[in-house]
This record gives structure tokens, C-alpha cells and sequence, in this order.
């Protein structure tokens, strides 16, 4: 063996020697009579030669872009709503108030049209990306033809980087196989930290940085962690480094929080702030915050504050408790957007201190839609997907969970019109203000000199990427990676910085969101009116359209269909146009439709797949999904101590989740679908030391979602135990991940903790399909 050793080293040396002969030009005789060749290989003293490091014009501004989630027009002080936003309300002291700024009324769609530049159907996202389907316009899948900002600044010499939400990524793509084209840094960030869905859990989240997923060591309540605080820490840390680093090259931020969309959480000393603000109920909330909007000239003198709708219940119609609850709600989202506030106003300060302010562009989009109707008429403490039965009643037990760990929903949809002050309706309503108008903010003090001044001319998301590019002295590419790109839609707003009165430049703009459809001409809006609300779905059915003259009725609130039916009918075709142009058409069929998954790829539909014992959790999509179908686990254990503890597999956390854990040396299954009791099913026997092959899973006794199941358990020498469950969970589990060996993300059960990893030795976990075709 040592000969052979031996005789391996002495290849080295001679492929070594070659490598000299090749580099220094030297003849193997030269080589083999000892030629000196100490002056052939001593370094060269001249500087290696690097591309420019710093754009042309190197007075380009640092960018730093706020997306805020499901925050209301009139929320924040800054817009006259009841929510103290202070930090906000200086960036507007300082800057522009845009008070006719538009987005696409939902999530998904608004963060591809902000980060493109172009309308959102153009670019396959006319819905969120967990309700793609195949017809054009709605897969999901960014073209490569429509460069982000990320990638047009990268090229141009800003470095770049994305903290907080992403949900523009195709949701099959989200597994370890990627492929990463679509993740943040696919799209041109130099840097990503945060979630990749559309909602996280504030307190025990699981993230990604880059394309490496984790589950923060400091997370939990009893570590006092919140996502929006070490967002902004991660915020400032890479800021200041950049800058050290390279003082003469400008930065792009881009910061996407996940506040204001549920989960509603917040640390308990900023609810508590809040306690008892709201008990004056919805109406009262929304005459307020329109007379301060009208003092503090947000809003035109002769605004009209639009009326509630019938199918929303004034607030003096509500009982007591009703009262108490959904007041309750509201402190939690006002205390989460107040929280976020004080972060935001962490990193604007840091950037001060790096004496970088004065040229940094600061663009704050109050929300990606309007406020979120999504929370029913009374609010919710489980969420919206899993359409749970939560009456007021078990709400009410369990009303001081409200903002905390065990809160994953959303407020009043009431409060959200509130929110939405002045206009009519919220979230998905392209067709109305609500749903489409946010706030924005503009800051760049060596730019903009008139702190504090108003900007009302119309304005849309798309308008974003092309404001930034005019800002940094650089044009929309052509080709990127030698593909040709497709035109911007959208229009500069760098034309109003310091112009108030000046002509608006975005005169046309169709909307469209789940069928709610809208164009926008020239100070005109023809909408289909009326959109439907969740709790009372057939509500409206005879959709019309409706005409409003948006320069002389801010709010929508007089239809002037009769009186100019002639145009009605000319912008009519004209939506129908415009979508043609983009490349789509509107869907029939609502969000259950869409939601459908067999609308969409999969890496498991049938079969067996290996998984290993991991430090690391998977995204919930690089797992096989389990709703509502027969599988099995087998996985090989050595059980080293009678009373060995900890985590086989689960997945998700409160209040939907499932896992497989040993309690002093007993397999577990356990099954968590709130508001049901958790169901347990035991082995019922300790496992004593050895080897042994668990087996467990669940067999579906219907076809209906989140119908009944009956789980069992069994080690391969032994008996099967079973558990009938009268339901199960439909379709999500909260976006926290799997965890192999050890417990990630939310807890399943509160007995486990974190990260209760698996005492003994835990083998290859094999998951197999029963009912695979």
C-alpha cells in the first residue's frame, strides 16, 4: 500500500513539473539540467485588471423600496387612518404623498408588475402563484423575456438585495431541485433573506437565505423573536457592509414584509399599546379617519365618503361579545403594522448614518392591495385556506391567543373597508378602489425639494421599474442574456418630483383579478360591478358596469353609466383590448376552481421517495402532499435508551400539523387539525433497545376534502394500532415546513419544544403512495 502511495506521489511531481513546463515555456531538458526558473514564476507586481466596479454616472442613487402586505389606503397615519406610523409620517414630511397610486388588487400579481415593470397578465401572473393554471397569461412562470429590477440594476453596477416575501416564485418550483431561475436570486438579487410563500408565521418562521432553506436558532416566542425585527437586522447588516465595502457604488434594497397580511402577530408590549383603541367599532373608525383625511389635505375637499354596503353589518347591529372580538382583531393588525414601523424606522436610520441619505431614493408602497376582506365578518383565528368552522363562541375562548403564537388569521373584513377609507370594498376587488388604490411615499432629498407636498396624479405599480431606471440614468434592455425583452408598461414618475401640476404620462391601465374587471382612460373608470364577498358568495350574480369620473369623484362613488353610455361602451371594448394585448383573457370560475391542484405541476403524484434525517427543514412544497390521499412511512430506527425521545418526521405546526415523535421511548402520531381536539394515536408499547422499522400513515374514508381518515401505526414485527378522525386538513399547513429528525417551525404540540431532535439513530424515511394509479 505504501509503494502504491508512493508511486501516486511521484505522478504528482511529474504532472506537476509539466504544469511548469507548460505556464514557463521551459523544455523538458531544460527541466531535467536544473535550469533556474525562479525569475519565470515570481508574481508580476501589476494590479489584476477588474471590470468597473461603479456605474457611469456616479451620482446614481442608493434604492431602497418598502412593499408593504394587505395594508389598507387609510391605515396609517400617514394616509389620516387610526394606525401611528411616525417613521412613516416623516419619510412624507420629507418627501411626496401619492394619494392616485394603483396596484392589481392581490398579492402575486402586484410584486411581478412592481418588479417588471410590466402588466401582470403579460407576465403570467394574473393571479397568485398557488392559483396557476394553464391558460395564458395565469401559469405563474415569469418569462425570461421581462428582467426585474434586480437583474437590470445588478448589470448596470448596483448590488442588490430582497428581504422579506417573495410568492412570485411558481409553487412546484419551490423543492430542492429547484430550479432557481425563478428564486430571488435566479432573478437577478445578489441577495435573498426570507420567505417564499405567501404568508409566514412572524414567531417561529422558516426562511431561506439565497436558495438554502432554515429554521432561525433563535426563533419562538420564548426567544422573543419576530421575523420584521431580524428582517431589518439582516436589512442593515448587509447595507453597511456593502457600503464599507464599496462606498462609491450605489445599492438597491428591496423590502417586503410580511405585515399587515396573516398572520396578524406582534410582540405583547406593542398589542397591549393598543388595547381598548378600536372599541368604538368600524363606522365611527372610518367618519374619523375620513375628516383627518380631509384636514390633513390627503383627500380632495369635495370627496365623498362612499356608503357600507348592505351585505356589511353596521357595527351597532353586533352583540357584545361580537364586539369585543373583532375589536380585538383590529389591535392585533394595528400593533403588527405599528411594530413594522419602528423597524422601518431602524434602517433609515442606519442608512443616515452611513451619510448616504440625502442620495437614496426612497419609494414606500403602502400595500400590495387594499386591506384583506379575507377574514370573513368576524375574523379568524386559523386562517382563511382551510376554510375552518370557528364560531364566534370558540373564538371567543380563545380571544387572548389574538396577536400571539397561537394566531395565524385575519381581522373583520369590516375592518378592513374601514381601512380602506374612502372607497368601496378591499383585497381582489380590482374592479374598486378598495381594492386597488394604496398610498405611496417618495423620499430623495437631493432630488425632491418639496418635503411634504402631494402628488395626485395617477399612478400604477407597473410605473415602479421605469421611475428607478430613469433615477439611475440607465434604459430598459433590450436583450438580457441574449433574450429579447418585451416592451415596459408603465411610466416614469420622475416627470412629477418636482412638478405637482404636471400632465399625468399613465392615461390608460386595465385591471382584472379573479373575473373583477376595470379600465382606467383619462381620468375615467369602467368597472363590472358588483364583486362577491366570501360569507355570502351568490350574493351577486347580475354583474353590470358601472362609469365613474374619477377627476371629479375621488372615491368611485357616483355611477354615471346612464348618462355617457356611449363611452361606457367604448372603454368597455377597450378592457377587452387591452387584456388581448397582454396576451390573456378573463378566467371563468372563482378561487376553489383555481385553487385546484391538479391545475399545476408536481414533483410527487405517485410512487415512493427517500428522505434523510436532516439539520435543515424542507419547504412544504418539497414534500409529497398528503391531503386526501393513502400513504405510508416506513423508516428504520435504533433505539438506544428505554425512554428515548424526539422527532421522526412532521410537518406544519398550530394549528394544522402532523408528526411522528417517540415520548419516553412510545412512537406517537399525531394529527393537529383545529378547531378538532389533536388526535393521538399510540403504539402502546416503549420501545426497548434495538432496531426496528416504524410504519405509519393515514387511508382516506372518502373522496371529500378534508373529509374523515383513519391513521395507524405499527412496527414491522408487531401489531397495527388505528385512529378514526372525523377530518382532516383540506389544503394547507401554514407554511412551516417539514422537519426530518428534529422539529422545525411551529410546534405541533406545545409538550415537544424545539428542535427535539431524535435521540437514537433514525434511518432513510421512505414515503410511498397507497393509492398510486
Amino acid at each position: 500500500m505504501k509503494r502504491g502511495i508512493a508511486s501516486i506521489g511521484m505522478i504528482g511531481a511529474f504532472l506537476a513539473l509539466s504544469a511548469c513546463d507548460q505556464f514557463g515555456g521551459h523544455t523538458n531538458t531544460d527541466i531535467a539540467n536544473g535550469k533556474n526558473l525562479n525569475t519565470q514564476t515570481r508574481p508580476s507586481n501589476k494590479i489584476i485588471p477588474v471590470p468597473d466596479l461603479v456605474l457611469k454616472d456616479r451620482n446614481a442613487p442608493n434604492i431602497l423600496i418598502v412593499l408593504m402586505d394587505d395594508i389598507g389606503f387609510s391605515a396609517d397615519s400617514t394616509f389620516g387612518g387610526p394606525i401611528p406610523t411616525p417613521h412613516l409620517d416623516n419619510l412624507a414630511a420629507e418627501g411626496l404623498l401619492y394619494n392616485r397610486f394603483h396596484t392589481t388588487a392581490m398579492c402575486s400579481p402586484t410584486r411581478a408588475s412592481l418588479l417588471t415593470g410590466r402588466n401582470h397578465h403579460r407576465v403570467e401572473m394574473g393571479g397568485i402563484v398557488n392559483l396557476a393554471v394553464g391558460t395564458p397569461g395565469y401559469s405563474s412562470v415569469l418569462p425570461k423575456s421581462a428582467a426585474t429590477i434586480g437583474k437590470v440594476l445588478t448589470d448596470n453596477g448596483y448590488n442588490t438585495a430582497w428581504f422579506g416575501k417573495n410568492h412570485v416564485t411558481p409553487i412546484w418550483e419551490l423543492t430542492n431541485a429547484g430550479p432557481f431561475d425563478r428564486w430571488p436570486t435566479g432573478l437577478g438579487f445578489e441577495y435573498f433573506y426570507g420567505f417564499m410563500h405567501g404568508a409566514s408565521d412572524q414567531i417561529s418562521p422558516v426562511l431561506v437565505e439565497n436558495t438554502t432553506v432554515f429554521d432561525p436558532e433563535n426563533s419562538g416566542a420564548e426567544n422573543g423573536y419576530f421575523f420584521d425585527k431580524d428582517m431589518a437586522d439582516q436589512t442593515i447588516h448587509w447595507m453597511s457592509a456593502q457600503h464599507a465595502a464599496a462606498p462609491d457604488k450605489p445599492f438597491m434594497i428591496y423590502m417586503a414584509p410580511g405585515t399587515g397580511h396573516e398572520p396578524h402577530q406582534a410582540p405583547k408590549e406593542w398589542l397591549e399599546k393598543f388595547s381598548g383603541k378600536f372599541d368604538q367599532g368600524w363606522d365611527k373608525t372610518r367618519e374619523e379617519t375620513f375628516l383627518r383625511q380631509k384636514t390633513q389635505g390627503i383627500i380632495p375637499k369635495d370627496a365623498v365618503l362612499t356608503v357600507r354596503p348592505d351585505l356589511f353589518p353596521a357595527w351597532s347591529s353586533l352583540t357584545p361579545d361580537q364586539k369585543k372580538l373583532t375589536a380585538r382583531f383590529m389591535e392585533a393588525h394595528a400593533a403588527q403594522r405599528a411594530y413594522f414601523d419602528d423597524q422601518f424606522g431602524r434602517v433609515v436610520q442606519a442608512i443616515k448614518e452611513t451619510g448616504e441619505w440625502d442620495n437614496t431614493l426612497v419609494i414606500f408602497i403602502d400595500g400590495d392591495n387594499g386591506a384583506s376582506g379575507e377574514g370573513g365578518l368576524y375574523g379568524t383565528l386559523l386562517g382563511l385556506l382551510n376554510r375552518p368552522d370557528e364560531p364566534v363562541e370558540y373564538m371567543l375562548e380563545n380571544i387572548d391567543q389574538i396577536g400571539g403564537p397561537h394566531h395565524v388569521g385575519n381581522y373583520s373584513a369590516i375592518w378592513a373597508w374601514a381601512m380602506n377609507t374612502p372607497f368601496q370594498w378591499f383585497k381582489q376587488h380590482a374592479s374598486h378602489l378598495g381594492g386597488s388604490r394604496n398610498g405611496v411615499v417618495i423620499s430623495w432629498p437631493d432630488k425632491i425639494k418639496e418635503g411634504g407636498g402631494l402628488r395626485s396624479q395617477y399612478a400604477h405599480v407597473n410605473d415602479i421599474a421605469p421611475t428607478l431606471y430613469e433615477a439611475a440614468g440607465i434604459k430598459a434592455p433590450d436583450f438580457v442574456n441574449g433574450v429579447k425583452q418585451i416592451p415596459i408598461d408603465g411610466s416614469s414618475l420622475v416627470y412629477s418630483f418636482n412638478q405637482a401640476d404636471a400632465k399625468e404620462q399613465h392615461t390608460t391601465q386595465y385591471y382584472e383579478m379573479l373575473g373583477n374587471s376595470g379600465i382606467y382612460q383619462n381620468g375615467w373608470l369602467a368597472v363590472l360591478d358588483p364583486p362577491n364577498v366570501m360569507w355570502a358568495p351568490k350574493a351577486n350574480q347580475d354583474k353590470i358596469w358601472k362609469l365613474y369620473n374619477l377627476e371629479q369623484d375621488y372615491s368611485q362613488s357616483k355611477n354615471l353609466a346612464k348618462q355617457f353610455p356611449d363611452r361606457l361602451s367604448k372603454m368597455v371594448a377597450a378592457f377587452s383590448d387591452q387584456l388581448a394585448e397582454n396576451g390573456s383573457a378573463v378566467l371563468d370560475g372563482g378561487i376553489q376552481e383555481r385553487a385546484n391542484p391538479a391545475n399545476r405541476p408536481s414533483r410527487f403524484t405517485n410512487g415512493s421517495r427517500v428522505f434523510l434525517p436532516s439539520k435543515r427543514p424542507l419547504l412544504d412544497d418539497a414534500f409529497p402532499s398528503i391531503n386526501n390521499r393513502a400513504w405510508s412511512i416506513s423508516v428504520p430506527v435504533i433505539i438506544t435508551d428505554t425512554n428515548t425521545q424526539g422527532t421522526v418526521i412532521s410537518q406544519g405546526g398550530w394549528p394544522y400539523g402532523w408528526g411522528v415523535y417517540l415520548f419516553d421511548g412510545e412512537p406517537t402520531f399525531l394529527y393537529l387539525n383545529e378547531p378538532h381536539p389533536v388526535a393521538r394515536l399510540k403504539l402502546g408499547e416503549k420501545l426497548k433497545p434495538g432496531k426496528y422499522v416504524l410504519e405509519f400513515g393515514m387511508r382516506p374514508s372518502s373522496n371529500k376534502p378534508s373529509g374523515p381518515a383513519q391513521m395507524f401505526i405499527r412496527t414491522v414485527s408487531g401489531s397495527e394500532k388505528t385512529l378514526d378522525i372525523s377530518a382532516t386538513v383540506r389544503s394547507h399547513w401554514g407554511a412551516n415546513g417539514v422537519g426530518i429528525g428534529r422539529e422545525v417551525g411551529t410546534l405541533v404540540v406545545e409538550e415537544t419544544g424545539k428542535p427535539f431532535v431524535f435521540e437514537g439513530v433514525l434511518g432513510p424515511l421512505t414515503f410511498t403512495y397507497l393509492d398510486a394509479e
